[in-house]
C-alpha cells in the first residue's frame, strides 16, 4: 500500500496510518535525504525478525535506529562528551554513527556487547514519522537484491538503491510505503564509527566531514 507524502506538506493523517502499522509489528518504507529505508517499532521483536528475513536472516551483528534527536539517541546506545558533540554538529543528516549499545537493545537483538547505528534524518517525513510515533525504529536500506531473496550489507553500491516509491512496494512483506510520489536522489550515507577513542570513517558517503 504507498500513501502519497510531501516533505514540505506532510499529511498527519498519512503518517498516523503508518505509526498504526508500527504499532502492529508492520513494515513501514520511507524516503530519507540518502535512500529508502524500511522501519518497524524498536518494541516490536516481530518487525525485528521481518527486517532480519529482508537481510536474507543473517544474523544481526548490528543495527541502526532511527532517532528524532540527540536524547533517544543517549537512551539507545552510550556516547561520550565528545561523541555527543560530534553527532551534534552532523545532524541531522545523511550520516550513521556507530556506538555501542545500551541494554534496551542488546536484549531485543539478543546479543551481549552489541553495537547500533544511530541516525537523525533530515528529511521530513521519516522525522515526522518518528516524532509523532513517540520512539525511535529500527532500519535497514532498501536494496534491489531483497525482491531477489539475495543478501547485502552497508558496503553494497549505488546501484542497488531504489529511486521510487513503487520499486519499493515490490519488496515482500512491506505494510505500508510513504512515498513523495517523485525520484528519490540515489545517495550512500555516511558512516562512523565511534566505539574508540578516535572516530573511524566506515564508508564516506553523502554526508561531508571537516578535515
Amino acid at each position: 500500500m504507498i500513501e502519497y507524502v510531501y516533505e514540505n506538506n506532510i499529511d498527519i493523517r498519512a503518517i498516523k496510518k503508518a505509526c498504526h502499522v508500527l504499532d502492529s509489528g508492520g513494515l513501514v518504507a520511507f524516503p530519507t535525504e540518502s535512500s529508502w529505508s524500511i522501519g518497524c517499532s524498536i518494541d516490536s521483536k516481530e518487525g525485528l525478525q521481518k527486517l532480519k528475513t529482508l537481510k536474507g536472516g543473517k544474523k544481526i551483528n548490528s543495527i541502526s535506529v532511527l532517532c528524532c534527536d540527540i536524547k533517544q539517541i543517549q537512551e539507545m546506545a552510550t556516547l561520550s562528551n565528545s561523541h555527543f558533540k560530534l553527532i551534534k554538529k552532523y545532524t541531522p543528516g545523511p550520516y550513521v554513527f556507530i556506538l555501542p549499545a545500551k541494554s534496551k537493545i542488546e536484549k531485543v537483538i539478543n546479543m551481549k556487547r552489541a553495537e547500533v547505528g544511530v541516525r537523525i534524518p533530515g528529511n521530513n517525513i521519516p522525522f515526522e514519522l518518528i516524532k509523532q510515533y513517540g520512539n525511535p525504529l529500527f532500519v535497514i536500506t532498501a536494496a534491489r537484491e531483497m525482491t531477489e531473496g539475495e543478501t547485502w550489507d552497508y558496503t553494497f553500491t549505488r546501484e542497488n538503491l531504489y529511486t521510487y516509491g513503487w520499486e519499493v512496494e515490490d519488496i515482500p512483506g512491506l505494510d505500508l510505503v510513504l512515498d513523495t510520489g517523485e525520484e528519490l536522489p540515489i545517495n550512500l550515507s555516511t558512516v562512523i564509527r565511534l566505539t574508540e577513542n578516535e572516530p573511524e570513517l566506515i564508508r564516506q558517503g553523502a554526508g561531508l566531514i571537516d578535515g
